[in-house]
């Protein structure tokens, strides 16, 4: 194994290329149009185009991504997280294609990956579960049905999802037909199949998970336990290592559960195990990712293991150590996503006109973006993730206040406030009352709105100019320098503040896709009644009328592309 295609992008196309690098390995890249300019493509030893625009022209077509691994003479592939990273017949494309798959094998990907089956080997292995269906369900009315006898709130979810996309909570019955179509369509667009399950949701439950390594000798380790308690719409924001807060006796059934797991579906290769912890501190199995994570750096940083070169070492047949590594630090991560916590965490794409990441000691930046790169909607909002490292929980959070001071990005809003404000909030960082959804219902959010500053939309014109060159598909960097400044394209920072539904229009929030319109013209509405659903950065966001009224006009149609502060529609007063 030599040549290695990392079939993802971004944070963690980087990661894998300099464990390439590491490794003795060379990287190559695949990039979509929007990623033509990439760090992720530079970072690579060579490049290649995917030829497209959108994930499922490019990240999510495997029959594309082997054929360019056919003809660039790969060896393997590296999924990385998201895309097609617990996708089974791609895992087992690869493999037929003759590659090496850097993975788990597509049959323990699929028993694992497809939460229902999942939940049928945790009962064989006797890991604490919750009351949920022993298959996906087909409509509505079987999620209302389910409600009905166990109780709400419910959690739907995507049978193939991950990351908190496809996944919601109902807590009444009226909002479950709704919130059901929300989650196939997510599932869809993310992983590209809707089947959805459903199951008792625990109300303010903590989520702590396992990293796990298994290789093909029969060796099961748990690196680390980790907590992702603190989310919004069911993604992460924050993680920690180890799980701070947990008995001896919970750390032991977390572990040992997780191997049960892992042995029973024959797992080879790094997969994390998912547990929700209620108040009383029942533990519940939730999922197990068929991948590595977005938030294993924690674990590397408590551990001083290389969990990406790790994965190289299963796939090439190597054994792994036959101990859980000892846990010496804690480290917490903190999600740098391309988002606007002061107007609810909306999606914001724009341009990065500043950058400026913190060092010192115990500071780890695991970055995708740079200064100068416009980030759009097509993909997920995470630009960076700071890792920050202490020899206590004490340490590592004094050391985060002073890294989140230095880190410094303008021109687009950031989850960067959020950050900081959390670190202010003893719930978090004194008696640890955090929740899954403790940011929406309990966190005292006072984070302003973000507005672009004046002139930092307009990036300073090089005395380099930059060109790309396309030679067969293989991208090519070509500079030119000359003795007068070169200017390049204007880049525009499209961001701009949102001032709410005023009046009779109801104004969009952020850019993104129109992808349902749940009204038509002439129809009378409720305060609070769903109007429209966008789409960015690959989540949902409803929006619903800021008043009563008859709807006089819409303004948009599905699948059309809108902007911040855009009027959608017109709500006049019913007479």
């Amino acid at each position: 194994m030599k040549r290695i295609l990392i079939a993802n992008r971004g944070e963690i196309a980087i990661r894998i290329a300099r464990a390439c690098k590491d490794h003795g390995l060379t990287s190559i890249a695949l990039y979509s149009e929007e990623d033509r300019n990439s760090l992720h493509v530079a970072s690579c030893d060579e490049a290649f185009s995917l030829d497209g625009v959108t994930g499922s022209e490019t990240y999510l077509n495997s029959k594309k991504i082997i054929e360019i691994a056919k003809r660039v003479k790969a060896d393997a592939i590296h999924p990385g997280y998201g895309f097609l990273s617990e996708n089974a017949d791609f895992a087992e494309a690869t493999i037929g294609a003759g590659l090496i798959w850097i993975g788990p094998p597509p049959s323990a990907i699929r028993a694992l990956g497809d939460k229902v089956s999942a939940r049928k080997i945790a009962e064989r292995v006797g890991a604490p579960l919750v009351a949920g269906t022993s298959d996906p369900v087909e409509s509505a009315d079987e999620v209302i049905d389910f409600a009905k006898k166990y109780g709400l709130p419910v959690a739907i979810k995507a049978a193939h999802g991950g990351g908190g996309r496809g996944l919601k909570v109902a807590w009444t019955i009226e909002e479950i037909p709704e919130l059901f179509a929300s989650a196939v369509r997510e599932a869809i667009a993310g992983f590209g199949r809707g089947e959805c399950f459903v199951e008792r949701y625990l109300d303010k439950p903590r989520h702590v998970e396992t990293q796990v390594l298994a290789d093909s000798h029969g060796n099961v380790i748990v690196v680390s336990t980790r907590d992702c308690s603190l989310q919004r719409r069911h993604q992460k924001l924050v993680e920690e290592a180890p799980a701070p807060f947990l008995s001896e006796d919970q750390i032991a059934k977390l572990y040992n559960s997780s191997k049960a797991l892992m042995k029973e579906a024959g797992y080879i290769g790094a997969g994390t195990c998912e547990f929700l912890i209620g108040v009383d501190g029942t533990i519940s199995f939730l999922e197990v990712n068929t991948r590595l994570q977005v938030e294993h750096p924690v674990s590397e940083e408590v551990t001083g293991l290389d969990l990406v070169r790790e994965q190289f070492r299963i796939a090439m047949g190597e054994k792994i150590s036959d101990k859980d590594p000892q846990i010496r630090s804690h480290s917490i991560e903190f999600r740098i996503n391309g988002e606007d916590p002061g107007r609810s965490f909306l999606p914001a794409p724009g341009v990065i006109s500043r950058w400026v990441a913190p060092s010192g000691p115990g500071i780890r930046v695991d970055a995708g973006f740079q200064e100068g790169d416009r980030i759009g909607g097509n993909f997920d909002s995470l630009l960076a993730k700071l890792i920050v490292t202490g020899a206590t929980r004490k340490e590592a959070l004094e050391r985060s206040r002073r890294a989140l001071k230095e880190f410094q990005i303008e021109g687009m809003a950031t989850a960067l406030p959020f950050h900081r404000a959390i670190l202010e909030d003893k719930n978090f960082t004194d008696t640890f009352k955090v929740y899954t959804s403790y940011i929406e219902n309990e966190f005292n959010n006072e984070i302003p709105a973000f507005t672009s500053s004046s002139g930092s939309s307009e990036a300073t014109p090089p005395l380099r100019e930059d060109l790309i060159v396309e030679l067969d598909g293989k991208k090519f960097n070509l500079s030119i320098f000359s003795d007068n400044q070169i200017p390049k394209r204007t880049r525009k920072n499209s961001q701009s503040a949102f001032t709410g539904s005023v009046g009779d229009g109801v104004i969009s929030p952020m850019q993104g896709t129109v992808v349902k319109i749940a009204v038509a013209e002439g129809d009378l509405v409720q305060s609070g009644d769903l109007l429209i659903v966008l789409e960015a950065m690959k989540m949902e966001q409803p929006l619903t009328a800021h008043k009563s009224g008859r709807i006089s006009a819409i303004n948009v149609a599905i699948g059309a592309s809108v902007t911040s502060g855009s009027t959608l529609c017109i709500i006049e007063d019913d007479e």
